[in-house]
């Protein structure tokens, strides 16, 4: 098969989508799922971009499940939780049923579809492509083959809980292309547009309104 056919295929093929909220955002100092930027929040904003990619269904593993389901949103337990980002990705593909997910952190700040179908689109027919930005992979804007699960599982019995270090038997991409602000995550409060001067609902001194947030 041609490249431009194995592409083609990936683009016009069915994908599930995850986004993982289950950290404990320390650094931050409030859950960064529920902090709002302009009118949405960023758990918000990562499945709208899924979706906007083409995701025929998206769930949010791990986090604070009653906020999640009054967003409107499927949440799944994550199965491991407070164990890492690879136990939510391996609950991630346990749980949905295409052949391909995309599975985001709910931290992104300028989540895209755009960049969701361009690493779908690097995918070939690796078992997972991954974003490289500045020589470092961005595991939690990657798209995984449901067919990778058997070995990652095996690697998290073993005692991995790091993504890099559990795609050793892995086929994987590496998408270096497109804009590196459409990877950019939020783990500190400077980290957030404007420092979190003028993010809605939080501040430096005082915790995350707990409001109903709004409808997706």
């Amino acid at each position: 098969m041609a490249a431009s056919e194995v592409i083609s295929s990936e683009c016009s093929a069915v994908f599930d989508g995850a986004v993982l909220a289950g950290g404990a955002s320390r650094r931050m100092g409030t859950d960064k799922a529920f902090i709002e930027i302009g009118d949405t929040t960023l758990l918000q904003g990562a499945a709208s971009a899924l979706y906007g990619s083409g995701a025929s269904s998206v769930i949010v593993v791990g986090g604070d499940a009653r906020r999640v389901q009054r967003l409107g949103l499927r949440h799944v337990v994550d199965s491991w939780p407070s164990e890492g980002p690879l136990g939510g990705i391996i609950t991630a593909l346990q749980n949905t049923s295409a052949e391909t997910a995309a599975v985001l952190a709910c931290d992104l700040t300028r989540p895209s579809a755009e960049a969701i179908t361009a690493v779908r689109q690097a995918l070939g027919e690796a078992d997972v492509s991954v974003p490289v930005v500045n020589g470092q992979a961005e595991w939690l804007h990657a798209v995984w083959r449901r067919s990778a699960l058997e070995k990652l599982e095996r690697s998290f019995a073993a005692g991995e809980r790091a993504p890099r270090r559990a795609v050793d038997e892995l086929r994987v991409k590496q998408f270096l292309g497109g804009d590196p602000r459409w990877f950019h995550d939020a783990d500190y409060p400077d980290d957030l547009p404007g420092g979190g001067q003028q993010v809605h609902g939080f501040n430096r001194t005082r915790r995350y309104s707990d409001s109903p947030p709004k409808s997706l």
